[in-house]
């Protein structure tokens, strides 16, 4: 029988747990981004122009390298080149397409009472406690009446004392099947709701997250709304270098998150991303709940939504935020998920072929899943100047002027429409970085196409994954590519000085292989140094630390609390402290916040002040809780202090769906 834990009649008495004023003391997480602005006609129109223009130039483009410059005599070479080139050109033709209109969306209205069952389910399996209370913390305190639920298939009795003490229902099961898709087809047959929130374990939600979702499914035939993926780590392994507190730090899914996905709206093909999204729970029920078929539950489960005449939509405001990959390791792992999923999504429900979807959506469905395979087209690239320079093939059967202005414009019209159409999402060299550094992975991933192996489900570790900084260990394929273009360099070397047995029979054709191999061998370079850079190898403290300036209460004397997470914090103090257990105060929302911290460090700073390194003594969740809402749900960042005479003795908070006193039950089957 699967057991739950579900809470007892709200005490009016209580406090409720809530989310602090948007005027609150840390600068912990980025602005929540509103709804975009509309473009204006005329930006929308030269967009389109522009796309078209680079579209028409790459038909001629590839019409002239067709008919009149392929070299047959060396067809192993020329006809590889032209395929990829062909490839290139539909990526292209397909990112119009996505992006062609990035504002048409439903009218929807903002939901603040309803008297529809709604259910906030929270799937878990290994994540630890510093990750999931902020995510169960923030669900509780989501305005709109609902039930918050953890649905945990790790079976810890941590997790359950957690979630008791915070307010949310506790779920387990007795069988561990089908990983995360049959954890929520489980809790579905259990949980009685009319629409239920997906978050994942690290996704922290914005109080308004039912707000301003909710009101789409006053359309009846909405299945599903969609919100964008947005992170708190932002020196993370995906997000682009920089000042952590950046407001707009670029991040690898930016244009995915930001644009295509609204793109998708005009075409009925907004897609369902495992998180941050509400479901119309007799939608699953009429396509035989989510989707166990493949590993990537979610854009499967939207197929079968489609087909059955279901809508979709994306909401493109950010209302949660998670972790991104943290390293190199995760953010692989995490894409060959991704990508051996999309290949049995096509094996076995191809969007192409299957009936019941328009041509729109075929499309939209296309643009996505065959973007996977984008990673022979960048290992071509990578191989072919090697291949010229080693042997002296030319693959292309043409003067120098001709093929350079022709190519060089097309290139360049091509690149101008992806800057635009990407609405300046689209940063061609981090772009091009991050596709070598899961080209492996998607390479393998692809390559599953053609096998029938069942692929297990495994999940992306979330937090820090290491108790120190170690380099992660070189991609062995961008080793090996970048160790063979620094030999077929040197081979071009001793070519020109007549010391091998290759010739150059078109000098030009040689000199643009090597320039083009420069360039590969710079990339590879970078990727590699992306992979191995001690940024994104692992740190001493569990979750993510936020730096703070303000003052606070150490031991009743005042302390500069330096930086803070929900495992430990580091502050600086008058003279020396020994290694006992300590109570340390920050103001929380107009309230003092103890916590119990044992000294695990110190070091003197130069000033007369010792540094510490507090740890958080274990059994404070409601102290985490109230410390989490504070760290991931504020904005801006004034300095109060703390007053070290007053402590707030915290009691339990009230959930918007219930108590925080818990009591077992059993759940039906």
């Amino acid at each position: 029988m699967p057991t739950s834990t579900s809470p007892q009649l709200a005490d009016p008495s209580r406090p409720r747990l809530t989310a602090p004023a948007r005027v609150g003391w840390l600068r912990a997480q980025l602005p929540g981004r509103d709804l975009p602005a509309p473009e204006s006609a005329v930006r929308r129109n030269t967009i389109r122009v522009v796309a078209i223009a680079a579209l028409v130039l790459t038909a001629a483009y590839l019409g002239w390298r067709t008919v009149s410059t392929v070299e047959l005599s060396v067809w192993w070479l020329s006809i590889p080149l032209l395929a990829l080139e062909f490839h290139a050109a539909l990526g292209i033709a397909l990112f119009t397409f996505s992006l062609w209109d990035v504002d048409r969306r439903p009218e929807t209205r903002p939901v603040h009472e309803t008297t529809d069952r709604i259910a906030v389910l929270i799937p878990t399996y290994n994540e630890s406690l510093e990750i999931l209370t902020p995510t169960i913390a923030a669900a509780l305190a989501m305005h709109v009446d609902h039930e918050t639920w953890v649905l945990d298939d790790g079976d810890r009795p941590e997790v359950e004392r957690l979630a008791q003490e915070l307010g949310a229902h506790y779920l387990i099961r007795p069988e561990h099947d089908h990983a995360k898709a049959g954890n929520l087809n489980h809790a579905l047959g259990v949980i009685e709701a009319d629409f239920v929130a997906v978050l994942d374990a690290d996704h922290v939600a914005s109080p308004d997250f039912l707000v301003h979702t909710l009101g789409y499914f006053d359309d009846p035939g909405l299945a599903l709304v969609q919100t964008p993926q947005e992170f708190y780590n932002t020196d993370s392994f995906e997000h682009q270098a920089g000042r952590a507190d950046e407001p707009d730090r670029f991040h690898e899914q930016a244009l995915f998150y930001r644009m295509l996905q609204p793109g998708k709206n005009r075409w009925g093909g907004a897609f369902w991303c495992g998180t941050g999204a509400v479901v119309r729970v007799a939608a699953l029920r009429d396509v035989g709940g989510v989707a166990t078929d493949t590993i990537t539950e979610d854009i499967h489960t939207t197929i079968r939504l489609h087909r059955r005449g279901w809508r979709t939509t994306y909401h493109n405001e950010v209302l949660a935020r998670g972790l991104a990959a943290n390293d190199a390791a995760t953010y692989q792992l995490q894409r060959h998920r991704w990508g051996a999923g999309a290949m049995q999504v096509l094996r076995l429900e191809n969007p192409l072929f299957v009936s019941g979807l328009s041509l729109s959506q075929r499309l939209s469905y296309a643009a996505t899943l065959l973007g996977w395979f984008d990673a022979w087209r960048s290992l071509g690239y990578l191989l072919l100047p090697i291949a010229v320079l080693l042997t002296g093939a030319v693959p292309i059967r043409a003067d120098a002027l001709t093929f350079s202005l022709f190519f060089g414009l097309t290139f360049f019209l091509q690149q101008l429409a992806m800057r635009l159409l990407s609405r300046g999402c689209h940063r061609p060299f981090l772009s091009i970085l991050f596709e070598l550094v899961r080209m492996t992975p998607n390479l393998l991933a692809t390559m599953s196409l053609a096998t029938r192996r069942k692929l297990a489900f495994r999940v992306t570790p979330k937090g820090r994954t290491g108790d120190a900084r170690h380099a992660a260990p070189e991609p062995r394929l961008l080793r090996f590519l970048a160790l063979l273009s620094v030999f077929a360099a040197a081979w071009f070397g001793l070519t020109l000085m007549g010391s091998t047995i290759t010739a150059y029979v078109v000098p030009w054709a040689a000199y643009g292989a090597f320039g083009w191999l420069v360039l590969n061998v710079f990339l590879l370079v970078s990727a590699i140094g992306r992979v191995r850079d001690l940024r994104y190898a692992g740190e001493r403290r569990a979750s993510v630390r936020f730096e703070t300036t303000f003052v606070g209460s150490f031991d009743g004397g005042p302390c500069q609390i330096l930086d803070l997470s929900l495992t430990g914090a580091r502050v600086a103090v008058d003279g020396l402290s020994d290694m006992n257990a300590h109570h340390l105060v920050v103001e929380l929302d107009g309230q003092d916040l103890a916590i119990e911290a044992a000294v695990r460090s110190h070091r003197p700073d130069g000033a007369g002040r010792t540094i510490l390194g507090l740890e958080y003594l274990p059994d404070q969740n409601l102290a985490r809780a109230a410390l989490a809402l504070g760290l991931f749900q504020t904005t801006v960042v004034p300095a109060r202090v703390g007053q070290a005479t007053r402590t707030v003795v915290l009691r339990p908070p009230v959930g918007p769906d219930g108590p925080l006193n818990p009591t077992r039950e059993t759940a039906a089957a």
